[in-house]
């Protein structure tokens, strides 16, 4: 109950120490750290693969049903998820809606415009629990691990 009631406190007292967003509730908190730590305690039955919520698992899991339930208007292209129906958009109308404040380069969607924005920043915030190197990128970091894992 005090959980819930946290959500109509409208008090972000919740700030994450490695980029300071800040959050209404600590599970919310402990949730995004994932983000930085690259803990992924949510694993796809199929094909072993682990994400960090579960809504990206499920997101995932469509690979193996096929299921696309996301269709574009235009040209009836099908996608499993929104974030991707939202990139064909654009690059369909020549639109780059996300633009680096730094230096006025344009992207078609919002991560590749974090992942740029990091060469400006040189924000490295995943980190490699073994040898304490850090990466801009979660998928830089775990091509790195591999090197730990063979």
């Amino acid at each position: 109950m005090e959980h819930h009631q946290e959500i109509h406190t409208a008090e972000c007292t919740y700030t994450c120490d490695v980029c300071n967003r800040i959050f209404s509730n600590k599970s919310s908190l402990k949730v995004h750290q994932r983000v930085h730590t690259g803990e992924r305690p949510c694993r796809c039955d199929v094909c072993n693969k682990a994400f960090s919520h579960t809504s990206s698992l499920k997101v995932h899991q469509r690979v193996h049903t096929g299921e696309r339930p996301y269709r574009c208007d235009v040209c009836n292209k099908t996608f499993s998820n929104t974030c991707s129906l939202k990139v064909h958009q654009h690059l369909l109308n020549g639109e780059r809606p996300y633009r680096c404040d730094m230096c006025n380069k344009t992207f078609s969607n919002r991560s590749n415009l974090k992942v740029h924005q990091s060469l400006h920043t040189g924000e490295r915030p995943y980190c490699c629990d073994v040898c304490n190197r850090t990466f801009a990128q979660t998928r830089n970091l775990k091509l790195h691990q591999s090197v730990h894992t063979g």
